[in-house]
């Protein structure tokens, strides 16, 4: 979860508004700027537009869809808005880190279970399971795996974080809450829209990236690798955990969002 960045930003809204009501795909939109809208089309995105204004909800609500990249994937209220750094990094494999073959991947806050269907997408050989604490989540993640065919590869589990889990992979990812107190107090009104339990991430934002370094090693084959989304947080993070050497990917939005941890380097704070 990240702000600013395919959420309630006007010009991934304006190309969402377009792709739900010409019902055609980002790529289709690209080559049809100068396609003009019929006028039940006209009437149809000025309904959105008014009811967006009127309501502060996220537009990917009130269409019920949200992109990652090329995905198209449902939302509705009862997860998060699919956003994630981590998405990009899918694109090139997670290269140059991840070398070896990636057979088992698990994606903790899961949500609408779209980084769990970029797993498997990415890596086709792999078994996916996804948690999340929330059943009214899964029940939206469930949705988007059936869409996309997953269902054998990809599985849903409620769980709070690690607890539960049983086993080892070679890659975990995680896109946690991470909004502190005081930001949660400041956001606009479009983010008090999305379930809070998916944002608030405890007085400095970093209770759950504190949970899951704890446990991580022991859910991590050697030579795997932990991928953290935590927003723009990373002097936050290095403050709390010094003798952690994190690698900071080069995302869209700078070097400071996503961090990468192999088992070893985890293991060398212990």
């Amino acid at each position: 979860m990240h702000f600013g960045h395919g959420t309630h930003n006007a010009r991934d809204e304006a190309a969402w508004l377009l792709t739900h009501v010409l019902r055609i795909s980002h790529e289709e939109l690209a080559r049809s700027a100068s396609r003009e809208l019929t006028i039940q089309q006209q009437r149809k995105a000025r309904r959105l537009l008014e009811d967006r204004v009127r309501t502060r909800k996220p537009l990917a609500y009130l269409i019920h869809e949200a992109w990652l990249g090329d995905h198209r994937f449902y939302v509705d209220e009862r997860v998060i808005v699919p956003r994630s750094f981590i998405a990009e990094l899918l694109r090139d494999r997670l290269r140059p880190w991840v070398g070896r073959p990636v057979r088992r991947a698990l994606d903790l806050c899961t949500g609408s279970g779209c980084l769990a269907i970029l797993l498997a997408l990415t890596f086709p050989r792999a078994a996916i399971d996804a948690t999340d604490i929330s059943p009214a989540a899964l029940a939206v993640a469930r949705k988007n795996v059936k869409a996309y065919r997953l269902n054998r590869r990809v599985k849903l589990v409620r769980a709070d974080l690690l607890s539960g889990i049983r086993g080892q992979y070679d890659l975990i990812v995680a896109n946690p809450p991470y909004v502190g107190a005081a930001a949660m107090r400041r956001l606009p009104p479009e983010y008090h829209r999305e379930p809070r339990i998916a944002l608030a991430g405890g007085a400095d934002g970093l209770e759950f990236v504190r949970r899951i370094l704890d446990r991580a090693t022991e859910f991590l084959r050697p030579g795997a690798w932990l991928v953290v989304e935590v927003g723009h947080n990373r002097r936050r993070v290095e403050r709390a955990f010094p003798r952690i050497p994190f690698i900071w990917a080069e995302v869209s939005a700078g070097d400071d969002c996503v961090f990468l941890l192999s088992r070893e380097d985890l293991q060398s704070r212990e």
